[in-house]
């Protein structure tokens, strides 16, 4: 018998197939860049996708101004041709002057005139004399068309303005109703409102404006008509005055 016959048997242990920490890791990282390339690639096609989508929507957008551009060509060639050749109206040069303002009125100047036009009016004057005699007492410029006392019960003219005389004296009054006129000639109005009142306050409830007033404006050039108002407008109490136009 040999003498390696007696020798003991080795035997081969097996490899354990689980790897090391440092190829764990690897695996991981090589799964991790994996995942990341296809996020990438992702993110790539959706980039690519939104620039084509874009692109499109330049064109559809271009394309739709260019048709409309050839559109609106062909309509102005068709009205072109149809009007045919045009020549511009020749017109005259014209020159826009300036206006002046109006020079401004001293107050001293506007009390001159007020004392003027107060003196002007008489309290002496009867106006029952000169009234028609109608239930609806009337009065109108010598001249001036039976029909305008008409209009103005119909209220043809609007009334553009008012005066209220209640609780004023005759003096007051005669003052009052002189700037009013004068100030409603000056802004060219054509019909107005002068409410005299009733008398129902006055002592022994008698009308103490009422043919004052009506005296005072017969007096007055600007004034070319008046009648009782309506009674929506003031019934006896009010006249409607027609004044001249500036």
């Amino acid at each position: 018998m040999s003498s390696g016959s007696n020798a003991p048997r080795r035997t081969i242990e097996p490899i354990d197939p689980v790897p090391t920490p440092n190829v764990q890791r690897d695996i991981r990282r090589l799964e991790d860049l994996a995942a990341l390339r296809v996020s990438l690639e992702h993110e790539a096609v959706d980039r690519a996708r939104r620039e084509r989508e874009a692109r499109e929507s330049a064109a559809r957008v271009e394309r739709a101004a260019r048709e409309a551009a050839e559109q609106a060509k062909r309509e102005a060639n068709v009205f072109r041709d149809a009007v045919g050749e045009v020549e511009p109206l020749k017109v005259a040069a014209r020159v826009q002057h300036p206006r002046d303002r109006p020079a401004p009125i001293a107050h001293q100047h506007r009390r001159d005139e007020a004392a003027a036009l107060a003196e002007s009016i008489s309290d002496e004057l009867e106006s029952d004399v000169v009234l028609d005699a109608d239930e609806d007492a009337s009065w109108r410029r010598e001249g001036i068309a039976p029909d305008v006392i008409r209009k103005l019960r119909r209220a043809h003219w609007i009334v553009q303005s008012e005066l209220d005389l209640h609780g004023a004296r005759v003096g007051e009054a005669r003052e009052m109703l002189g700037d009013y006129l004068r100030d409603s000639i000056k802004h060219c109005l054509r019909c107005v409102r002068v409410v005299h009142g009733k008398g129902h306050g006055s002592i022994g409830k008698q009308p103490v404006l009422k043919g004052k007033v009506r005296g005072w404006l017969m007096q007055k050039d600007e004034v070319l008509a008046f009648c009782q108002a309506r009674e929506c407008d003031g019934g006896g109490g009010a006249l409607i005055v027609l004044l001249r136009p500036c």
